[in-house]
């Protein structure tokens, strides 16, 4: 399979356009520094962040975001913040995030993010594992979370908070308001005449600049240390092929807690000088992403998942004549992204179409999505299906596949533009080298590769061999020098009769569908493949409505016979596609959706495969015992911590 195992990848790189990138030395630089170079070269002038507040853009200068991290950095100072410290921050995307990060590095220390979603348990143990002194919490929801589990982080000195509202009556003195320590900051420069561009100076490019945290699909997270040379080095040489400019908008709202979005907010944000925009809530994204119009988006595959089952449920609620105008341009896109993954030239019928389609149907729905200026749109994390690569490139929107991990800083591979293949993930980056193992993993070496897991010698040996990072994925270069990602090692499955398959290949073709959200898909050792699969509950409960089906709860439109012959049409079209190996034989719907509160998801939206087979073994084991209906009895967690008993039966769906 492996056609081209091991490339010399210093004849293959793009070298640096001299013209284009920033005239630094990538290799000395630190976020600090960048901030102090930006500051000087724009000060008022331009726009560096923006946030939606009270439904208006407030908009902060460079010199707005030289002066809060300066200020909330002097300010730590005073509190006690010393080099090498931490501060861990838990928020949604907010201006403060970025400014306590930086300021924690002006002092020679690092940040550390936390999931906003994360439950105690996980933010108690990154808090205390890290050695955090200090906490930013958004609001009085993560405060709360804060003072319930205090006790479990006696290190942290103070706990401060951005979002007053709803704070007056909290008196604990481990509280402190975000504005109070600018305030000591401002009294503490005025006081000892401090030269705060000296102490940017003295920042070194080898200091821990971000802890991140690993998916953790089997256990606690591990805590990445990333430093100002490896994220840096990574946003430059990603900059050479993907390029970034002053004037360009991008929207921050994945959680900046993600590897992938300290890469685009902070480190490319800070090198290339663009706007970055914060939305005003999770819930007003596609809003506000409208409203921006952003040149650039890096998002994981979920977020591209939803994007286009929100489009086919939109186009459920068109008019009929938009429908059927739909239903007739989309295979001609199709036909354009394939002529463009194979290199075919269209003929001038096939150019007059699509031009004709995207006049009367694409446009109108890159509009409707933001992307009508989108000039980067990028996807990583995890394998993007390829059903959902080709929708969005039928659309117009020249997406491309990101790849790597947190422990290269999120990126070592990518597409090239007129070098996009839908079921790969690019070349290497400018000064990354990558080879097959001799087992068929992929393994990397580059500048960007980690300082290694805080406290975990052991796992950091493992992971990193002889300078060169093992990714524990599985993959293969194709004809072209793309590099192939086949599935985790430890997830390529072998059915009794030899044949290997990818779980994941298959659960990313069945998501493609707007009314499936979820799919495990079990086979290993087995005769044939099975499947768990957990609806789309919205988006199926609307299919409902208009079959006039009643349902009160998730589990009871799961159960619905109805809506289960539906969901197996949907599985049956994915059959289609499949080899008869790899085709699922039977599936059942789940009674829940898998969520990462019960541990059945990483926080970044990654299924953890093997809890999942053990909570839900009695399921597997009845599937393919030949049962047709499983008798089920589970306890569900609410966030509030309260449970719930469910009582129901599975019934198995053979094909």
């Amino acid at each position: 399979m492996d056609i081209r195992k091991n490339i010399d990848w210093e004849k293959e790189w793009e070298l640096p356009p001299k013209d284009y990138l920033p005239d630094i030395d990538i290799d000395k630089m630190t976020f600090p520094k960048l901030l102090l170079r930006a500051y000087k070269k724009f000060g008022k002038n331009k726009v560096a962040l923006r946030e939606k507040e009270f439904g208006i853009w407030q908009t902060y200068t460079w010199d707005d975001y030289y002066n809060h991290v300066k200020y909330f950095a002097l300010g730590l100072k005073v509190l006690g913040f010393e080099k090498g410290d931490k501060i861990s921050i838990i928020s949604d995307n907010r201006p403060e995030w970025v400014y306590g990060e930086l300021a924690a590095q002006c002092l020679r220390g690092c940040g550390i993010g936390i999931y906003q979603d994360s439950i105690v348990k996980e933010v108690a143990y990154i808090i205390d594992h890290s050695d955090s002194k200090f906490v930013i919490a958004e609001d009085q929801e993560q405060v709360d979370k804060m003072l319930e589990i205090k006790d479990d982080f006696p290190k942290v000195k103070k706990i401060i908070y951005h979002d007053p509202k709803g704070m007056w009556k909290y008196t604990d003195p481990i509280l402190m308001p975000f504005d109070e320590v600018e305030e000591f900051g401002r009294k503490y420069e005025q006081e000892k005449n401090i030269n705060f561009e000296k102490m940017i100076e003295e920042t070194d490019s080898l200091d821990i600049a971000q802890i991140c945290t690993t998916s953790g699909t089997t256990g606690f997270p591990k805590l990445a240390m990333l430093t100002h040379r490896n994220l840096l080095t990574m946003a430059y040489n990603l900059g050479i092929v993907d390029r970034k400019y002053e004037s360009d908008q991008f929207v921050s709202f994945l959680p900046l807690a993600w590897v992938g979005e300290q890469m685009m907010c902070v480190a490319s944000g800070l090198l290339f000088n663009f706007t970055v925009n914060f939305p005003e809530e999770g819930e007003t994204t596609n809003e506000n992403i409208r409203e921006i119009g952003p040149n650039l988006m890096f998002s994981p595959p979920r977020v591209w998942e939803n994007l286009a089952a929100t489009v086919q449920v939109k186009i459920l609620d068109a008019s009929p004549i938009k429908r059927w105008f739909y239903n007739k341009c989309l295979p001609i896109g199709y036909r354009w992204a394939d002529y463009k993954f194979t290199k075919v030239q269209p003929s001038f019928t096939e150019k007059l179409k699509y031009k004709f389609s995207y006049f009367m149907i694409f446009r109108a729905l890159k509009d409707r999505l933001g992307f009508s200026k989108m000039r980067s749109a990028t996807t990583g994390g995890a394998a993007l299906g390829p059903d959902t690569f080709r929708f969005f490139h039928a659309l117009g929107i020249e997406l491309k596949q990101i790849y790597g991990q947190t422990e290269i800083s999120g990126i070592s591979c990518i597409h090239r533009d007129g070098d996009i293949g839908f079921d790969t993930v690019g070349k290497p980056i400018y000064q990354t080298y990558i080879k097959i193992a001799d087992d068929g993993e992929i393994i990397s070496k580059s500048p960007s590769v980690f300082a290694g897991y805080y406290k975990n010698e052991e796992a950091t040996n493992e992971t990193v061999k002889d300078g060169w990072l093992h990714s524990g994925d599985a993959g293969y270069f194709n004809e072209n020098g793309h590099l192939v990602v086949i599935d985790r090692v430890k997830d390529v499955m072998t059915l009794k009769n030899g044949t290997k398959f990818s779980p994941q290949f298959i659960e990313n073709k069945l998501k493609f569908s707007p009314y499936i959200k979820e799919a495990v898909c079990v086979g290993h050792e087995r005769d044939y493949i099975i499947g768990i699969i957990c609806i789309d509950y919205g988006i199926v409960g609307k299919w409902a409505e208009t079959q006039r089906i009643e349902y009160t709860t998730y589990t009871n439109l799961a159960a619905n016979d109805k809506v289960q012959e539906f969901i197996e049409k949907e599985v049956v079209k994915v059959n289609v596609t499949l080899p008869e190996s790899s085709k699922l034989k039977k599936f059942v719907l789940l009674y829940k959706e898998l969520h990462a509160d019960d541990d059945e998801l990483t926080r970044t939206g990654k299924v953890r495969r093997k809890f999942v087979e053990e909570r839900y073994s009695p399921v597997i084991i009845g599937m393919y015992g030949n049962k047709e209906m499983i008798p089920i009895e589970d306890t569900i967690k609410f966030q509030d911590g309260k449970t719930t008993t469910i009582r129901t039966q599975l019934k198995v769906r053979n094909l």
